[in-house]
C-alpha cells in the first residue's frame, strides 16, 4: 500500500503534458529561457562551486582527519546530495516555476516552503556580499609593489613599527586591523546574468590550474598535500564529522536555497535533468578536491617557511648560549645537536627560550573560514616572485567565484518574487535585479562594522547549512507523499523518456530522509551539549597572536534562532495562517503586490 496524502485541486494547478508540449512547440511560454544548455550548466556550476570550495572545504578536511573527511563527504554526496538535486531540477523543470511557485502549485498551504528557501538564499546572499567586498579591497590593494601586507607600518612617532603588527605578522595585521579593524567582541562596533557566467565560472578553473602549476614547484608543497590526504580513521567514528560532511554537501550544492529550482525552470521541458543531476555533484566534488589540493600546496609552502624560521631561531639561540662557531649547527644536523645538548646539559637547555617547532602545528594553524584566503594565501603570495601579479590572479579568482555564487543565490530570491507577482513581468529585469542588490547592500552593512568578522562567522555557521538541510528534507517528503512519487516518476518519464531507476526510488523514499533526520538529530544534540563560542582577535590576550575563544553573549541566541529557526518555522506559520485566516493571507499578498507596483511606477 502506497502512502499518499489527499491533495484536492492539484490537476487544476499544474499544466498537463499536452499543454507543455503545445507551449514548447509554439514557444508560447512567457517564462524566460536559457540561450543554450552550456549557459545553464555554467550558471549551475558557478552557483554550486562558489567561494566555499576554496576556504570552507579545505578547512573541514583539515579539521576532520584530512582524507578521512572525504569518505563521509562522498557517501553523503551520493545518498543525500544527488537525490535532492535531481528532485529540485525535475520539479522546477516540470512545473515551470521558482521555489515559491512550485510548492504553491502542489498545494497553496505549502507556499511557506518556498518562502523559507527564499529566506535562506537572502541570508547567504547578504553575507556573500560582505566577502566580495573584502575580496575587492584586497584586489585593489594588489595593484602596487610591494604589496601593502609585505611589511609592518610605522608607529605614530615614526620611530619603529606598530607593536600589534610586530607581535603577530604582517598578513594577520593587514587582515584583522587594516582591512576589518576588528573589535574584541561581537557586541562592539555597532555605531543580465546568463552572459556573465561564461567568465565568472570558467576563470576560477584557469586561475586554480595556474596556482597548481606554481604551487607544486614551491618548497614544502608536497608536505601540504600529504597532510591533506593523510586520513585519521578515528574521525569516521565521530558524529560531528558526518554532520559537517552532510552540511557541506547541502551548502556546496545550494540545496534548499531555491536557486536550483529557479534555474531549472528556464529549461526546455524535455531537457535531461537526470544527467544534470549526475554531472553537477560530480563537478562540485572534483572541484572541491582540486581546490583543496591547490590550497594545501600553498599551506605546505607557508608551513615549511615557518618551520624553517622557527628552527633557525632555535639554532641561533643554541649557538649564542654555548658559544659555538657560526654554521656549526645547521637545519640538517639540528635534531642531532639538540638531542646531544639536551642529554649533556639538560639544565642549561631548559633555561633557554626554545620554541617547539612542529611542522604539523604550522600546517594546521590559521586554516579556517575566510582567513584561509585573506591570510594564508596573502602570506604565500608575498614570498613568490612578481607577487602583485599572483595576488591579482588569486583575488580575481575569488571575485569570480563570489559573483557566480550570487547569480544563483539571488535568483533564489528573484524567482519567488516573480512567482507571487511582487515583481511584474513588464518591469525591466536589469532594474529589478539592481534594486534587489541595492537592498542587499544595506542589509550587508552590519558586516562592515568592527565586529563584522564575527557576524560573518555567525552567518556562515547558522544561516545556510541547517536550514538548507531542513528545507531539503521537507521538499523530499512533499514530493513523495503529497505530490505523489508515482506522478513524479511519470513526469520524469515525460521529460527525459524513461522513469528513474531503483536507486532514485529508494533514496527518495527511505535513505535520504533517514540520513537527513539523523544529521539534524546529531546537530541538535551537539549544539545543546557544547557552549557556543567564537574566535576573536585580541591584542591584549595572553594567547596573542593566536585567536582567543570566547563564549557568545546570551542575546546572540535570539539572532541564531532568527537565522536557523525562521526558515524552519515559516512553512508551519504560513500554513496555520492560511487555515485560520485565509482572507488575511490573500489580502496581505494582494497589498504587497500593489505596494510594489506603486513604488516601481513612482521610481
Amino acid at each position: 500500500m502506497k502512502l499518499l496524502l489527499p491533495n484536492p485541486g492539484l490537476e487544476e494547478r499544474i499544466h498537463t503534458y499536452e499543454d507543455l508540449e503545445r507551449m514548447h512547440k509554439e514557444q508560447a511560454e512567457d517564462r524566460p529561457k536559457w540561450d543554450n544548455k552550456t549557459q545553464y550548466i555554467l550558471a549551475c556550476v558557478g552557483f554550486c562551486i562558489g567561494i566555499g570550495n576554496v576556504w570552507r572545504f579545505p578547512y573541514l578536511c583539515q579539521s576532520h582527519g584530512g582524507g578521512a573527511f572525504l569518505i563521509p563527504y562522498l557517501i553523503l554526496l551520493v545518498l543525500e546530495g544527488m537525490p535532492l538535486i535531481f528532485l529540485e531540477f525535475a520539479i522546477g523543470q516540470r512545473l515551470r516555476k521558482g521555489s515559491v511557485g512550485v510548492w504553491q502549485a502542489i498545494n497553496p498551504y505549502l507556499t511557506g516552503i518556498g518562502i523559507a528557501s527564499m529566506l535562506v538564499s537572502w541570508w547567504c546572499g547578504v553575507y556573500f556580499n560582505a566577502l566580495i567586498a573584502w575580496i575587492l579591497y584586497y584586489l585593489f590593494n594588489s595593484f602596487q609593489s610591494p604589496l601593502p601586507w609585505t611589511q609592518c607600518p610605522l608607529n605614530e612617532n615614526n620611530t619603529g613599527y606598530v607593536a600589534e603588527c610586530q607581535r603577530s605578522s604582517t598578513v594577520d595585521y593587514f587582515y584583522y586591523r587594516v582591512t576589518l579593524n576588528t573589535s574584541t567582541s561581537i557586541s562592539e562596533g555597532i555605531r543580465s546574468t546568463g552572459k556573465v557566467v561564461y567568465v565568472t565560472t570558467i576563470l576560477p578553473y584557469i586561475v586554480l590550474a595556474i596556482f597548481l602549476v606554481r604551487g607544486v614547484t614551491l618548497k614544502g608543497a608536497l608536505t601540504g598535500v600529504k597532510f591533506l590526504f593523510t586520513p585519521d580513521v578515528e574521525e569516521l567514528m565521530k558524529p560531528t564529522t558526518w554532520l559537517d560532511a552532510g552540511a557541506q554537501v547541502c551548502f556546496s550544492l545550494g540545496i534548499g536555497w531555491g536557486g536550483l529550482i529557479a534555474l531549472s525552470s528556464y529549461n526546455p521541458i524535455h531537457n535531461n535533468c537526470k544527467n544534470d543531476a549526475l554531472f553537477l555533484p560530480a563537478v562540485t566534488a572534483v572541484t572541491a578536491v582540486f581546490a583543496a589540493t591547490v590550497t594545501y600546496t600553498i599551506i605546505g609552502f607557508r608551513a615549511t617557511q615557518q618551520y624553517e624560521k622557527c628552527i633557525s631561531g632555535n639554532i641561533l639561540t643554541l649557538i649564542n648560549a654555548f658559544n659555538f662557531p657560526e654554521k656549526s649547527i645547521t637545519t640538517d644536523n639540528y635534531d642531532e645537536a639538540f638531542q646531544h645538548l639536551n642529554s649533556t646539559y639538560p639544565a642549561a637547555v631548559m633555561e633557554l627560550d626554545m620554541i617547539s617547532c612542529d611542522i604539523q602545528k604550522f600546517l594546521s594553524e590559521g586554516v579556517g573560514g575566510p582567513g584561509l584566503a585573506f591570510i594564508v594565501f596573502a602570506e604565500a603570495v608575498i614570498n613568490m616572485p612578481a607577487s602583485p601579479a599572483w595576488s591579482i590572479l588569486f583575488f580575481l579568482m575569488l571575485l569570480s567565484l563570489g559573483l557566480s555564487s550570487l547569480v544563483g543565490t539571488f535568483e533564489g530570491v528573484l524567482g519567488p518574487l516573480r512567482d507571487i507577482h511582487v515583481i511584474q513581468k513588464r518591469w525591466p529585469q536589469g532594474a529589478v535585479a539592481g534594486t534587489i542588490f541595492v537592498v542587499g547592500f544595506f542589509f550587508s552593512l552590519p558586516f562592515a562594522q568592527q565586529s563584522g568578522m564575527y557576524w560573518l562567522a555567525l552567518f556562515n555557521d547558522f544561516a545556510g547549512s541547517v536550514p538548507s538541510i531542513f528545507v531539503g528534507l521537507i521538499e523530499m517528503l512533499i514530493v513523495v507523499y503529497i505530490y505523489g512519487i508515482e506522478r513524479f516518476n511519470e513526469d520524469i518519464k515525460f521529460m527525459i523518456g524513461y522513469k528513474p531507476n531503483i536507486f532514485w526510488q529508494v533514496t527518495w523514499r527511505f535513505i535520504s530522509p533517514f540520513l537527513i533526520l539523523v544529521i539534524l538529530l546529531f546537530y541538535v544534540i551537539t549544539q545543546v551539549q557544547e557552549e557556543l563560542t567564537y574566535l576573536v582577535w585580541d591584542p591584549d590576550s595572553e594567547n596573542f597572536p593566536s585567536l582567543t575563544s570566547v563564549p557568545y553573549p546570551g542575546w546572540i541566541n535570539a539572532v541564531i534562532f532568527l537565522l536557523s529557526g525562521a526558515p524552519l518555522f515559516v512553512p508551519l506559520f504560513y500554513a496555520l495562517c492560511r487555515v485560520c485566516c485565509p482572507y488575511v493571507v490573500g489580502s496581505m499578498a494582494y497589498k504587497v503586490k500593489c505596494i510594489s507596483v506603486t513604488i516601481f511606477n513612482v521610481l
